[in-house]
């Protein structure tokens, strides 16, 4: 009886760690960053629109003449109509980031069906043109939604740096333009949240991160972007 709950506690633990993995996913194509010689980033925001952030993010972008990739809910999206076709009209690339933000594990192949496809269609509808990325919310995924996201054809786009998910790094803006400075290379793909109130240090970094990574060479742009035909996808764990 002992042998088998330690083996039931590791199998349960196992697949834990492969539904938070962000370098590795059981059925399909999972990016988390390129390989490149280029000095070449993509910048991705999750969660949102939200009408408060919105002229703050795209000012703060616009400036610096950056287009990044907003991960959207359609949840809020529908709540506050035309934020997503003014991402959009900006020159931003939208990806699919779940109508509801729930966990995507553990669910009916229908729920996860209507999650992604109700999202796509409302993306669609903003005037988004070429391919919708798709991110899952916490980056959990586990066997039905990889499987569903291969049979229909779509690549699950994750990050390998993720400065405001850690509060210490998170407390302010210096601290968030820091991080991402100290592990930044060659194809990264950076993830901010900076919808919210609570995430205020996150939107004041946007500006400060953008000039520093320019201040160091790099050309910062949308997941496209940096997925170009000329780009190899980074090997698991690199």
């Amino acid at each position: 009886m002992g042998v088998a709950i330690v083996v039931l506690l590791l199998a349960v633990a196992g697949l834990r760690q492969l539904a938070r993995a962000r370098t590795v996913q059981v059925f399909g194509r999972l990016v988390d960053r390129v390989e490149t010689a280029e000095m070449r980033v993509a910048l991705s925001f999750d969660d949102g629109p939200a009408p408060a952030a919105i002229d703050s993010i795209l000012s703060v972008l616009g400036e610096r003449r950056v287009r990044a990739t907003f991960f959207i809910n359609g949840a809020p999206a529908a709540e506050h109509p035309g934020l997503a076709a003014q991402l959009v009209s900006s020159g931003h690339e939208l990806g699919n980031h779940t109508w509801s933000h729930r966990r995507m594990v553990m669910r009916r192949q229908a729920f996860y069906r209507d999650e992604v496809v109700r999202t796509d269609s409302l993306i669609r509808a903003a005037g988004h043109q070429g391919p919708i990325y798709f991110r899952p919310p916490y980056g959990y995924k586990l066997f039905g939604l990889p499987w569903l996201l291969q049979r229909t054809g779509r690549t699950t786009v994750t990050w390998d740096i993720e400065p405001d998910s850690y509060s210490e790094v998170a407390a302010t803006s210096e601290g968030i333009v820091l991080h991402v400075l100290e592990r930044v290379r060659p194809g990264s793909i950076i993830i901010l949240h900076a919808w919210f109130p609570s995430r205020a240090t996150s939107l004041a970094a946007i500006g400060p991160l953008v000039d520093s990574l320019h201040a160091r060479g790099y050309r910062v742009g949308t997941v496209r972007d940096l997925l170009g035909p000329q780009h190899r996808l980074a090997q698991p764990g690199r």
